[in-house]
């Protein structure tokens, strides 16, 4: 149940922040893909919030 839960917040979190990023969009557009999606994971907030949901999800048995 609380696996569910996490993959929810996940998918929550990455509908109503990521989905229409216009930061995201620039940096792709700019740098490209790489360097977007590792300003996502390390610098922005959403990203440490992700980043955390997914170690609680590996520690889950």
């Amino acid at each position: 149940m609380k696996r569910k839960y996490l993959i929810d917040k996940v998918n929550h979190l990455l509908d109503t922040y990521c989905q229409d990023c216009f930061l995201r969009d620039y940096l792709r557009q700019t740098y490209g893909r790489n360097y977007a999606q590792s300003f996502c994971i390390g610098e922005c907030s959403v990203g440490e919030q992700l980043k955390a949901y997914g170690q609680k999800l590996l520690t889950e048995e």
